[in-house]
């Protein structure tokens, strides 16, 4: 049995607020969610001080810095910063439409996860629009590489991550999770995984202006001595770490502006890998093509759905 799509757009179905800290920032910062037309995409507002707004698309073209997260627009003052656990829960759970107003330059890290963000977007309910909904079909491989490390597209029926870290450190050292992506894999499977890092680092981080909001209220935070410092230990039994970069590598392939129905594959990648090799997909026109649901109806298979002449459709350039 294949995997359901969606066939139709999505938005919530009502407004919510999230506060908390900044992971790098370490300031209180709110979100706060209203529902959105079909073809708005996932739009995020920086609310300044001053009154002005600066209005940023969750696209691949409007991807900045990938160094320790990743971040939408490319100046301090108008970018907005950890976007990828809040991207990840939103396609992971169908949201198609969705403004985004934003008190600060960071989404607020929350518990580390993406499971705050799915809490909330399950209480505030999913308003299904009478538009469909249009998705980049994977047709042939497209691989990139840095050194030792890759990521690849290929072609699949269905939405799947397989996605291998590895570390030098004998708490992780390789792991890997692979699975079809569905709302109840990523909630049951990858959305408490959390953010972790190294106690090594930390001053250097803190140093550099980095890391200020982290704490073991919102990391996994691991000792000179390669043991979990946070008392609770890990929430996925030894892999939570691969796990959590799944986590990320779904959040950040959300800024293709569309789902894509195909297989992607990575070996120790991270922020920059994915962003690397999303960008190497869209520019080859010759290895996707736009597909929609034949019908306006919620679900479909994936090989039921057809190609469609869609020169504008190119969501990631807005």
């Amino acid at each position: 049995m294949g995997v359901d799509f969606l066939g139709l757009q999505t938005t919530i179905a009502n407004s919510f607020t999230l506060e908390g800290v900044g992971v790098h920032s370490g300031t209180e910062v709110s979100v706060t969610f209203l529902p959105a037309e079909a073809g708005t995409g996932i739009v995020f507002h920086r609310m300044h001080e001053n009154g002005d707004v600066t209005e940023l698309k969750a696209v691949s073209s409007q991807v900045g810095n990938t160094d320790l997260c990743t971040m939408l627009g490319f100046s301090p003052a108008t970018s907005i910063a950890t976007i990828e656990h809040l991207m990840a829960a939103l396609y992971a759970m169908g949201i198609d439409n969705v403004v985004i107003q934003v008190t600060g330059a960071e989404i607020p890290v929350m518990d580390g996860s993406s499971a705050p963000f799915i809490e909330a977007i399950e209480l505030a309910g999913t308003q299904t629009l009478g538009v469909k909904r249009r998705y980049i079909r994977v047709i042939k491989p497209v691989r990139i590489e840095a050194g030792n490390c890759w990521s690849e597209f290929v072609p699949h029926d269905g939405t799947r991550f397989e996605v291998e870290i590895d570390f030098s450190t004998p708490l992780i050292g390789k792991q890997s999770w692979n699975g079809e992506l569905t709302a109840a894999s990523f909630k049951g499977e990858l959305s408490r995984a959390r953010t972790f890092g190294f106690m090594r680092d930390v001053e250097r981080l803190w140093a550099a202006g980095l890391a200020l909001g982290s704490s073991l209220e919102n990391s996994v935070v691991i000792s000179d001595n390669d043991t979990v410092v946070n008392p609770e230990g890990l929430r996925y039994k030894g892999d939570e770490f691969v796990r959590h970069k799944t986590l990320d590598a779904v959040g950040d392939l959300a800024l293709a502006g569309a789902q894509f129905i195909g297989c992607y594959r990575s070996y120790r990648g991270g922020h920059k890998m994915n962003a690397l090799a999303l960008k190497a997909l869209l520019q080859d026109p010759s290895a996707y093509e736009v597909v929609e649901a034949p019908v306006s109806r919620q679900r479909v298979r994936a090989f039921e759905m057809i190609a469609v002449n869609a020169p504008e459709f190119a969501p990631w350039s807005a």
